[in-house]
């Protein structure tokens, strides 16, 4: 791809790209707390304002978060085999045991997030980006393993000011171009411009939140909630509204002239306090109070919002209300069975995205054995919440009662890594060795011991 080509299939992509960030936006707004505002009428005051600013529950961060903290990729095994694959090694050099959460978040936030593989010394450079960030292209984005084309936009500060970077990935190389924020002048650079990687594929894996057969896009955990979003914060306005004007008692009095100042103004007769008294001189003057508005039922309006929200993204609500009350372990499985099945499904599906990620890896580091290899699978760490003893208990009865096994079971264990199992392995293993080493020397000890021994004497 020449320079006039590569700058012309940019402006082209960078138009497609358009259509998708606006909506993108709105979901990194409403994250990052900026919600659209409620309802301001004309001339309203200060006090006004800024009871909107802090009427504001930032609740859906939460939402991804309890999903997010619940998937953690702690392997990728072979067929049949105990040990991590080659490809694994990429994985580790390239820091994603912590790198993996960004992938996750991204896709659950926004509905997909991309992994490029490039080849690279010593081992292939794996990139995590988020949609607003790279977008792919495919032919079928239904079907399609691969994206024809991916483009990557960003700014960069430089000494001579900000400028516009742009890179296009295809089947063959990668093709860097730079010009100004608008986009007009965008053209080839001339150091390292256009980088050859000769995968044969283009190096872009899509990690999606759900599995979307009719082609209309994938839509993450938040967009679906933002209505219910906005009405939380709306009912929230309103607490706070009463709390400030209406939530105490207000004092009433009749049959009294106010008095006024030096300028002929009214003035408020009495003024509040704890030890005050309030007196009259006129025997008509009556004083009474207007009863305080009862808080609960906007209280009961959020919680029920609250639970709503729970409800159409499957998190438990004692994970959004904070409320957690004498749970026996079979109603805390009970109640967290919809999240559960809910990672179940994501796990499947970026597990798929991983595995592609780390057999693209074989590939850039020339390992065609990891390439093909279809059926390696990655391991994920188990999260859910179940009694320690109780685990053990019932993994234990697999051992005695169907004879799996025991080290077989060790990653089943919740909280072990995959480091444990492997440092565990290693263990029993120098175990086995030293007893079969000692019970060599006991047998040739024992042998000896018989031969030089003097024969029985008879008497």
């Amino acid at each position: 791809m020449g320079d006039e080509e590569a700058a012309a299939t940019a402006r082209r992509l960078l138009k497609l790209r358009e259509a998708e960030q606006p909506r993108l936006q709105r979901i990194a707004d409403y994250m990052a707390g900026k919600h659209a505002s409620v309802y301001v009428p004309a001339g309203a005051r200060a006090e006004y304002r800024w009871l909107i600013d802090r009427a504001k529950v930032k609740i859906l961060p939460l939402v991804v978060n309890v999903v997010a903290q619940n998937m953690y990729v702690d392997g990728y095994r072979p067929k049949g085999s105990d040990d991590n694959a080659s490809p694994w090694q990429v994985w580790q050099a390239n820091r994603l045991d912590a790198r993996q959460h960004g992938v996750h978040r991204a896709a659950l936030t926004y509905g997909a997030a991309y992994v490029v593989v490039m080849p690279g010394k010593p081992v292939p450079v794996i990139t995590p980006f988020s949609p607003r960030r790279l977008t792919a292209l495919y032919a079928d984005p239904v079907n399609d393993e691969w994206p024809i084309y991916a483009i990557e936009d960003r700014a960069e500060n430089t000494p001579k000011g900000r400028r516009r970077v742009v890179r296009i990935y295809d089947d063959q190389a990668r093709y860097t171009l730079s010009g100004k924020p608008d986009g007009s002048d965008l053209s080839l650079d001339r150091d390292g411009g256009v980088m050859h990687h000769g995968l044969g594929v283009c190096p872009v894996v899509r990690f999606v939140n759900s599995d979307d057969l009719d082609g209309d896009g994938v839509i993450g955990e938040v967009e679906p909630l933002i209505d219910a979003q906005d009405q939380l914060n709306m009912t929230t306005f309103n607490l706070l509204m009463a709390q400030q004007y209406a939530a105490f008692r207000q004092r009433w009095v009749t049959g009294m002239a106010p008095p006024v100042d030096e300028q002929g103004n009214p003035i408020e007769p009495f003024r509040s306090r704890v030890d005050g008294l309030f007196v009259a001189e006129d025997a008509d003057t009556r004083f009474g109070e207007f009863g305080q508005t009862d808080l609960k039922g906007y209280l009961d309006s959020r919680e029920a919002t609250i639970r709503h929200i729970s409800t159409l993204s499957q998190v438990p609500p004692y994970h959004l209300l904070g409320q957690m009350v004498n749970l026996s372990a079979e109603a805390l499985a009970a109640a967290r069975d919809g999240l559960d099945r809910k990672i179940d499904e994501r796990e499947s599906l970026f597990g798929e995205g991983w595995e592609q990620t780390l057999r693209l890896s074989g590939l850039a580091s020339g390992d065609t054995r990891a390439w093909e290899d279809t059926a390696a699978q990655v391991v994920w760490r188990d999260t859910s919440a179940r009694s320690l003893a109780q685990t053990v208990d019932a993994l234990g009865k697999l051992v005695t009662m169907l004879g799996v096994p025991p080290q077989e079971l060790w990653e089943k264990i919740p909280g072990v890594t995959q480091t444990d199992v492997e440092r565990w392995k290693t263990t029993a293993e120098q175990g086995d060795a030293m007893g079969r080493l000692n019970g060599i020397i006991e047998k040739q000890m024992s042998q000896g011991v018989a031969a030089t021994s003097p024969p029985d004497v008879a008497a």
